[in-house]
């Protein structure tokens, strides 16, 4: 199943939740994530439940500090 994440495409074996995708880009635990699902943006609290879908495109964002 190919999904697109930040507008590359990732081939995954088997449908997977958000969170599990985090886990395997080593992802899930760092605070100042969003996620963004077909430009509607996903809870924290939704990321275990939500399926992702074929051809579903994730916007990843992590906040960075700056001066």
């Amino acid at each position: 199943m190919t999904i697109f994440l930040n507008n590359q495409a990732k081939e995954l074996s088997e449908p997977s939740s958000v969170s599990a995708l985090l886990q395997l880009l080593q992802l899930e635990q760092q605070r100042g994530i969003a996620v963004a699902v077909n430009d509607q943006v996903l809870p924290r609290s939704n990321w275990a439940s939500y399926l992702l879908q074929p051809n579903d495109r994730l916007t990843l964002i992590r906040a960075t500090q700056g001066g």
